[in-house]
């Protein structure tokens, strides 16, 4: 039987870094399933649906992780960025008693922002998973491929959102990175 190969540097990090991870799971979570509230019958319903599903797999793919690698999960982080999340929701956004189209687009922006960072978390965990076995390093290459298409669509989504609020057209931006 082999023995797992843990990583050689760092090991109290790891549990700092897939914290903050598992948490920031957690935020996205209650946001997507915020922003569905908000897309009932809209075009952004089913792959919104789908977004939630596929966080919430992630972030039990997370728990995995912690598992495996015996992390204990900080449940302090958890609850501070799920109360944040409720808190952003009072931002000010150009409208004081109605929900503003803005709010739209800062939320898309946000979440194509916060899945790149994702995608960069389960990067770094298939890196270390070249130093400890315990990591299924399948599983993480699932996951990244499954946030880039996240991130992908996101990135539509968001400038789809821009056009509908300030004109425009949204393959403007892609034209432009294209180039």
């Amino acid at each position: 039987m082999n023995e797992p190969v843990h990583p050689q540097r760092n090991v109290e990090l790891l549990g700092v870094y897939v914290n903050d991870h598992l948490a920031a799971a957690t935020g996205g979570i209650e946001l997507v399933g915020r922003m569905l509230g908000v897309h009932r019958g809209s075009r952004w319903e089913p792959p919104l649906e789908q977004l939630l599903t596929e966080l919430r797999d992630e972030r039990a793919a997370l728990l995995r992780v912690t598992r495996a690698v015996g992390i204990p999960v900080r449940q302090y982080k958890q609850l501070g960025v799920w109360l944040a999340e409720k808190v952003s929701r009072a931002k000010l956004n150009g409208r004081l008693l109605s929900r503003s189209p803005l709010s739209d687009l800062v939320e898309f922006e946000f979440l194509a922002s916060a899945v790149r960072g994702k995608r960069s978390g389960f990067e770094t965990l298939r890196i270390v998973a070249e130093v400890d076995q315990r990591l299924d390093r399948a599983e993480l290459d699932r996951l990244i491929d499954q946030a880039h298409r996240q991130y992908e669509w996101l990135t539509e989504a968001r400038r789809e959102v821009a056009a509908e609020v300030f004109g425009g057209r949204p393959a403007a931006a892609g034209e432009a990175v294209a180039d």
